[in-house]
């Protein structure tokens, strides 16, 4: 649908329209990106083994590579998707009678990170940091520049910026357990430094036993004095009441709030100037937040990036569209999903709700594409994953029902019909989104 008032610019760029921002398409249409992940023939090896159970029942139901992408993408689009997610085969997006759009990472940080082993979170302050993205970029996404059918790029997926279901570690007491040598370590013991003066003030809220800032840089392992739990609405009444009760734990805090948000505004300024300085023509879509992060380092991705993307396995993910769409910026849901227990898998591992039955899931997408598209923010959703899971585990021992179809590539009915429905009203209930929002 192409509107009088918007243009065509030869590639995908957001747009505010009456209160509701858009995708605008190549051609100057209004655009949801309406996504599925994985969207490939080799998906999920059984851990531990070589085996991809879903590659070789297509094998034997298409005969060949090519003619399971035609299936696919003509497969996708009658369900009124137009984006291939992450982790796709690309060229399913070309192949069917329809074009799709694609949205492939970069993952420039996570690629530096495994680089220094040392490292959970990428030192962003290290000089060799800056030297790694700008190679990476230019080889992921330099040949991508003039490519009609790019949705724009994702930086990352899932990097650690807070406590979340992987710890309790902050990024302030990661950076400062570094190796003495390490820049990143440098600079949070140089922070700290200026905002405490004397290390006598420092340790009233840490309680090293560092009589120095020297000594501070050599001690091997710096314990958190606090244990923080993850952001999110109810957590964070229960941090300020905490915080309220001890003015060392309110101290604690703020330092690690104030060093997430430095080292989230470096970290997207590079990692954006990086992919901006290979192609300057395309969309920097965000780094897929796994879970809601600290306001900071939500506020630094809003100064950086084109839109801001998260992962949202809730029933209802207004609250997190929400926390994000705070920077005024559009916002992508870039993976969500939910698991039936009727389909014979184990779902013994893997993010978010379990229902009982294909019915029940897909009400579950219903209401909550309905939810996000209420949110005038919010330009797209993408689902995890098109095929299901192996019943055995794949590489990180998830096993669950998160797929289109089955490991044996049959359809889920409800589902896909479900998805069809909603994928075509898309547009005009988010028309409507300001609307339903006052």
């Amino acid at each position: 649908m192409v509107d009088a008032d918007l243009s065509g610019s030869g590639f995908f760029r957001v747009a505010e329209r009456n209160g509701v921002f858009w995708l605008v398409d190549p051609d100057g249409g209004r655009f949801l990106s309406k996504g599925v992940n994985t969207v490939r023939f080799d998906q999920d090896r059984i851990a531990g083994t070589e085996r991809v159970p879903y590659a070789d029942a297509c094998r034997t139901k298409y005969g060949n590579l090519q003619s399971w992408r035609t299936a696919v993408s003509q497969r996708l689009a009658s369900w009124e998707f137009n984006t291939v997610g992450c982790w796709s085969d690309e060229l399913v997006a070309s192949t069917g009678s329809r074009l799709l759009a694609t949205a492939p990472i970069t993952e420039l940080g996570a690629s530096f990170r495994l680089h220094r082993r040392d490292q959970i979170f990428p030192d962003v302050f290290d000089s060799e940091f800056w030297a790694h993205i700008r190679v990476s970029a230019d080889q992921r996404c330099r040949h991508r520049h003039n490519d009609p059918g790019l949705l724009g790029t994702f930086v990352d997926n899932e990097l650690y910026w807070s406590p979340d279901w992987r710890g309790t570690d902050e990024l302030l007491t990661l950076f400062l357990n570094l190796p003495s040598h390490r820049p990143g370590r440098i600079a949070a013991i140089s922070g700290l430094q200026a905002h405490y003066r004397e290390i006598s003030q420092f340790n009233a809220v840490w309680r090293t036993r560092a009589r120095s800032w020297e000594e501070l840089g050599r001690i091997e392992h710096i314990v958190a004095p606090f244990v923080r739990l993850r952001p999110g609405a109810v957590n964070d009444a229960l941090e300020t009441k905490a915080n309220l009760e001890d003015p060392a734990r309110e101290a604690f805090s703020a330092d690690c709030d104030a060093f997430a948000a430095v080292v989230a505004d470096k970290y997207f300024e590079l990692c954006v100037s990086a992919i901006k300085a290979a192609d300057p023509n395309h969309l920097v879509i965000g780094s897929r937040f796994g879970y809601q992060p600290l306001s900071g380092v939500i506020a630094a991705a809003g100064r950086h990036l084109d839109v801001v993307s998260f992962n949202c396995y809730d029933f209802d993910p207004g609250p997190v569209i929400d926390a994000y769409a705070a920077t005024g910026k559009p916002c992508l849901i870039s993976e969500f999903s939910f698991r039936g227990d009727d389909a014979g898998l184990p779902n013994s591992k893997g993010a978010g709700p379990r229902v009982a039955t294909q019915t029940e899931r897909a009400q579950a997408f219903e209401g909550y594409v309905v939810a996000a598209l209420s949110k005038p923010n919010v330009i797209g959703y993408h689902w995890f994953e098109h095929a299901d899971q192996p019943v055995q585990g794949r590489f990180d021992g998830e096993d669950s029902n998160f797929g289109t179809v089955t490991i044996d590539d049959q359809v889920y009915g409800e589902l896909t019909e479900m998805m069809r429905k909603v994928n075509a009203a898309a547009e005009r209930i988010h028309a409507a989104a300001v609307a339903a929002a006052i």
